[in-house]
């Protein structure tokens, strides 16, 4: 399981061995959550018909593995074998002296749920994954209300959108068909059924309480719903149904300074997860669109710089060569604010509306570029996979800067606009800074700490690319871009900085007033 303190998500994993749920009504070939079955809609006196019915068709998520066992101390005895050159026995009987690798059986338990009649399962990617994020688990089992307990394959997973789906042998299962998360309302009751701490089928009720609900503030799925019914570790592949018994949400996360429900619980909307779902059942990887770039939200500071709105677009950060934003003309530093006929908002990134473009479809793509707006028409490609991404971005690990304690480095002048002393970068001081030798820009030599730039992260070493978008290799173009933001009455700068062979990122920098 992942948490932490307030405000970060933590992934529902893990619970207990067992499993104890009471048998239901078993469903053939009709769906559970059928109108004809469902009680009326409205707030309910009791959940009693609604869980009766829909129980049935959630199941509990078993999963087992072996993991290797870091060994704390060499075998004594191979050891003195060793330094005089005599045979021993390892641990694991080798025979030659070392011990054979170690590994204990390790497992979680999660939830999912049937939806269709011939056992396909819909759960959670990180249930099934692999220790240590990569491949799978060495066996499922799905465990149903009657206590059955059946096999699953691995039909497909998908890590970016954290769903997962399995296959279980058979006929007559009892499944429930999806909703319409596009219509769901703050307010609205909802309910979770799954498997807390591996206590077995467990029914909680709650209201959703947000809707678009970003929780890592990048991405196409940081999109999730908001509730408060109770969510806890195990609850995760589970679904969240309306009242209406229609799956408008897969339970996948909360928010808690300990671990436990604090009521804010964090589900997968079906609008999201279908798609990918469908995709993987007909044995196809998900449709998404991708353009090549790095994006990021713009802060108070970085609109200030641009003289936008804080929450009206998103900066482009950086464009991957030979990608389909770079052939349409997108640059570093361009806000993006509107992707087709939708404006980019906190609700709908350019993340999200770019993936939900078709591969191969043209798309406008509206920009604030040096303060003018125009429209760039862009082919969006297939999201690569996430190992191609990796490759495509190539970042290596961060250089090692100026030393920060040197007493030689030149203070920072009193009254510096951005608290930053700044000197032009020579071959000598890229390769010290482990920066490529083509980069041209400004190296900071030291920061001053009470300045906005120092509270942001900037830090001796960094190399100032450009100020609003403008490339600086003197101290006086940062001069003449800081006066030319004062005279538009802006109150920030939008650096670009270079640190080690990471890529360059954009920081607001508030100007230190007169």
């Amino acid at each position: 399981m992942r948490y932490a303190y307030g405000v970060a998500a933590a992934l529902l994993i893990g619970g207990s061995a067992f499993s104890i749920v009471a048998p239901g009504p078993v469903g053939a070939q009709v769906a559970q959550n059928a109108p004809a079955a469902m009680p009326p809609r409205g707030a309910p006196v009791s959940f009693a018909d609604l869980a009766a019915r829909l129980q049935p068709a959630v199941v509990n998520i078993q999963t087992k593995q072996r993991v290797p066992v870091r060994q704390g101390q060499s075998d004594p005895l191979a050891e003195f074998l060793r330094r005089f050159g005599q045979p021993g026995q390892g641990q694991g009987g080798q025979g030659q002296g070392e011990a054979a690798p170690q590994t204990r059986e390790s497992g979680s338990l999660g939830s999912g749920f049937f939806i269709s009649a011939d056992g396909y399962v819909v759960t959670n990617n990180h249930l099934i994954q692999g220790a240590g994020g990569t491949g799978t688990v060495d066996s499922v089992t799905v465990i149903m209300t009657d206590r059955r307990e059946l096999p699953a394959r691995i039909i497909g997973r998908d890590p970016a959108s954290d769903l997962a789906l399995l296959k279980v042998e058979g006929n007559g299962f009892p499944f429930v068909s999806w909703g319409d998360s596009q219509r769901a309302r703050v307010g609205d009751w909802v309910m979770a059924i799954g498997n807390p701490y591996g206590l077995g089928g467990t029914v909680t009720a709650g209201i959703i309480s947000a809707l678009h609900r970003g929780i890592t503030g990048a991405g196409a799925y940081d999109r999730y719903i908001q509730t408060d019914a109770s969510i806890n570790m195990g609850n995760s592949g589970g679904p969240m149904f309306d009242l209406n018994g229609n799956v408008i949400g897969i339970n996948s996360a909360l928010i808690s300074p300990t671990g436990a429900s604090v009521g804010i619980g964090l589900a997968i909307p079906a609008e999201l997860a279908r798609p990918v779902i469908d995709s993987l059942r007909r044995g196809q990887r998900p449709q998404r669109g991708y353009l090549g770039i790095g994006l990021l939200p713009l802060d108070e500071s970085s609109a200030a710089a641009l003289g936008i709105p804080k929450d009206s677009g998103e900066l482009v950060r950086s464009v991957v060569p030979g990608q389909p934003a770079e052939r349409a003309g997108l640059q570093q530093g361009d806000v993006i604010v509107r992707v087709g006929d939708r404006s980019v908002t906190p609700d709908e990134t350019a993340s999200y509306l770019i993936s939900n473009v078709t591969p191969g479809q043209r798309v406008p793509i509206e920009v604030l570029r040096d303060g003018r707006r125009q429209t760039l028409n862009a082919v969006v490609a297939q999201r690569p996979t996430d190992e191609e991404l990796a490759k495509i971005n190539g970042a290596t690990p961060e250089g090692q800067a100026f030393d920060p304690n040197d007493q030689n480095a030149p203070a920072v002048p009193a009254g510096q606009a951005l608290g930053l002393s700044l000197q032009p970068l020579t071959a000598d001081i890229a390769r010290a800074v482990n920066v490529p030798a083509t980069t041209r820009g400004l190296v900071v030599t030291n920061v001053d700490p009470n300045s906005d730039a120092g509270e942001k992260g900037i830090r001796r070493g960094d190399v100032i690319l450009s100020v609003n978008r403008q490339p600086v290799t003197t101290t006086a173009q940062v001069a003449t871009a800081v006066d030319a933001a004062r005279r538009a009455g802006r109150t920030a700068v939008l650096l670009f900085v270079k640190r080690g062979q990471l890529p360059e990122y954009p920081i607001g920098v508030d100007i230190v007033r007169r």
